[in-house]
């Protein structure tokens, strides 16, 4: 029984009406081609029967008969033309198209029996000639659709193969056989052209569904990604905004530290003083790092590379890590070595410097090793630790912004995890290679790729000037806005020696000035949206020229590192360490 139904499913399965969608492209094609060639060419065909059977047989059916076929071709593309705009159900436009075809087709199927003669067969077998020649015309509008195509072709073709079966005459009964086999080829052909149709129309379908997904979905990441540039650039401005605000009391109290040490304390106050000192060295140190990021993300990081020996930066770097070891109980060991690399050397320092901080920051017993060799034309700087590893899965993550292993509850003293988002950002902008390798509970080891110097000569680090006593009435002008650091900068210059005058905006400046100073140090941004950028163009219009200028500023916002180091000035970042602006200081004097 299951065998007979899967049969009668098969046979009739291509009169089944298509799904809502599929039929409604399809009415839209049928419609289109009936209203454009279709009604058009059958109104042609139809004149061309009625004169063929006037001029040769001398019969006048055909006109009467051509009035009826015209008359319903006018109401045909007249009824389309009303409902092809309309909002019909795919029901109703399958049973409209049927009824103009099913009409059409009865039409055409009068024509040979009014005509029928079995003694004159000529006018019967060259309307015969026309009704197919129709059909196949027929076919190309409609052949999508298997029941439309036979509700037209049955009523045109069935009506003769039934009269030429009843008649006794040979020849008409051959006639009929051949309308029987035209209708089943034409059937057959129907049922091949629909499944084909609506194969093809499905395709387009799936096609536009899988376009309008990828749009949807370029959409969607089109605004995750500009949800995450507005995230980023929040966070930077947040950044800039926090870390400017800290360093301007920072940068203050490291410069009254300072001058506080040189006012003659007894050793409990210097105790105090040191420990007091340590803390603000603390918290330089972090706000130094998010400078480092922000530089970074402003893109003012220009590497200058050249031969450096390499093992000059690993005796300074385990000068400096080596007592931090030991106070810890840890061992710092850097193995000596003779390659001399091509790169930038205070990037490499920086580099190295953040790793030898995360090793030991991470290493609770054994140490550090710092090693060097070569690999072809390269030199591989390692970094070996004994501390807790790095599972697989976080091997990526350690290099995010932010992201700290073992620190759920953010310690300050280890650090703000951006050692290693600027290890990375250092890294590509030298266009080195970074590898890690770590085995959780054993430790890891980052191994930093440079090219190997090749060249003849090799120059070493230049040592720090050595900062002078005093600088002997050195006249200074610094420019900054915020009343505390300048009094800080005033006690501490004046402790050096210098004749220091003080100003908070360019008009101030010009009012003091008689004569142009030795130095200019000033803040970058300055209160009603001055900068110093600002007082340098006030003393270079009275005065013709400009001295020796720093430029000390809190922020760390991209745009505005840009604009301080498009000044041309010496760019320092707060808060300045009393050391380093002395050494510089001493730099311009000699």
């Amino acid at each position: 029984m299951s065998g007979v139904n899967g049969v009668i499913g098969r046979v009739f399965q291509p009169w089944r009406l298509p799904e809502a969608r599929l039929f409604k492209e399809q009415a839209k094609l049928i419609t289109s081609h009936l209203l454009g060639i279709g009604i058009l060419g059958a109104s042609m065909l139809g004149l061309f029967c009625a004169l063929t059977l006037y001029w040769l047989f001398d019969d006048q059916t055909g006109f009467y008969w051509l009035a009826s076929s015209w008359l319903l071709n006018a109401a045909t593309y007249a009824l389309l033309r009303k409902w092809v705009d309309r909002s019909m159900s795919a029901g109703q436009r399958f049973r409209l198209l049927f009824g103009v075809f099913a009409s059409a087709g009865a039409v055409w199927g009068v024509l040979p029996l009014l005509i029928l003669d079995a003694s004159s067969p000529i006018p019967l077998l060259l309307i015969m000639v026309v009704i197919i020649t129709h059909g196949a015309g027929t076919f190309a509008i409609n052949a999508s659709s298997m029941p439309l195509y036979c509700a037209y072709i049955y009523p045109a073709v069935a009506p003769l193969m039934v009269a030429c079966f009843f008649s006794s005459d040979p020849l008409m009964l051959g006639l009929g056989g051949l309308c029987f086999i035209y209708l089943l080829c034409m059937t057959m052909f129907a049922s091949g052209a629909q499944q084909a149709a609506r194969h093809s129309l499905q395709l387009q379908f799936t096609n536009l569904e899988l376009v309008e997904q990828l749009r949807s979905e370029s959409e969607q990441r089109e605004l995750a990604r500009a949800e995450a540039v507005a995230a980023n650039r929040a966070k930077s401005s947040f950044l800039a905004a926090a870390s400017h605000d800290l360093r301007q009391p920072l940068h203050a109290l490291g410069l009254f530290l300072e001058a506080l040490g040189r006012s003659g304390i007894n050793g409990r106050q210097q105790e105090m003083l040191d420990n007091a000192a340590a803390v603000s060295a603390s918290a330089r140190h972090m706000l130094n790092t998010l400078l480092d990021y922000s530089r970074l993300e402003a893109g003012v990081i220009e590497p200058t590379p050249c031969g450096f020996r390499l093992q000059t930066l690993l005796s300074k770097l385990e000068r400096e890590f080596g007592p931090q070891a030991d106070a810890r109980g840890l061992v710092y060991r850097s193995r000596d070595t003779a390659l001399a690399a091509h790169a930038d050397p205070a990037l490499v320092e920086l580099i190295l410097r953040n790793l030898i901080s995360n090793a030991l920051r991470y290493t609770e017993q054994g140490g550090v090793l710092v090693a060097c060799r070569r690999r072809g034309a390269k030199a591989h700087i390692e970094v070996w630790d004994t501390g807790t590893g790095i599972a697989e899965g976080n091997q990526q993550a350690i290099f995010q912004e932010f992201f700290q292993l073992g620190n759920p509850e953010r310690d300050r003293r280890k650090g703000l995890g951006l050692g290693l988002a600027i290890v990375q950002g250092l890294c590509e902008t030298l266009g080195v290679e970074l590898e890690l390798t770590s085995v959780q509970g054993r430790g890891s080891v980052f191994r930093l790729i440079v090219p190997v110097e090749l060249g003849g000569v090799v120059m070493d680090e230049v040592s720090p000037a050595q900062p002078l006593s005093g600088f002997d009435r050195l006249s200074v002008l610094v420019v900054d806005d915020d009343p505390a650091i300048r009094e800080a900068m005033s006690e501490l210059l004046s402790s050096w020696g210098c004749d220091c005058q003080v100003a908070d905006s360019p008009a101030a400046a010009l009012e003091i000035c008689r004569e142009l100073p030795q130095l200019l140090i000033v803040d970058y941004r300055l209160r009603d949206e001055q900068t110093g950028a600002d007082v340098m163009a006030a003393l270079r219009a009275r005065f013709g020229r400009l001295p020796p200028t720093f430029i000390i500023t809190g922020d760390t916002a991209p745009d505005r590192l840009r604009d301080a180091q498009n000044t041309g000035a010496l760019l320092l970042h707060k808060p300045v360490d009393a050391a380093r602006l002395h050494e510089e200081v001493s730099r311009v004097v000699g």
